[in-house]
């Protein structure tokens, strides 16, 4: 399968980890690089402000609003997650995916 960046690479079913990989509808993918490209001009926009000497609480504020991003992305990516790889998997008696699914949880938890 080759993957929307250009790498090849085997495909495997699930997602989640190094080990294996998903192929997401178009929508999907789009709406996560658009997330992604605004948390990453918002990183380069907190650059610029401690560049120009910026004061400490209006960069924190932003840093805040940064994290929220990220927040954001991580439940939509978790949602859609668990919409269809883990749901997936347990239709399939994958049973060890609610183990990878509560992993997971612990650690975006911390």
């Amino acid at each position: 399968m080759e993957l929307k960046n250009g790498n090849d690479m085997e495909q495997r079913d699930g997602c989640g980890c190094c080990h294996k990989t998903k192929e997401r509808p178009d929508k999907e993918y789009r709406d996560l690089i658009h997330r992604l490209n605004r948390i990453e001009g918002q990183i380069r926009g907190i650059r610029g402000m401690v560049e120009r000497d910026a004061y400490c609480p209006e960069i924190l504020v932003q840093v805040a609003a940064a994290n929220a991003a990220l927040n954001s992305f991580n439940k939509v990516l978790l949602a859609n997650h668990i919409r269809t790889c883990v749901a997936r998997d347990i239709r399939e008696g994958k049973e060890e995916t609610i183990d990878e699914l509560v992993a997971t949880l612990q650690k975006l938890m911390k």
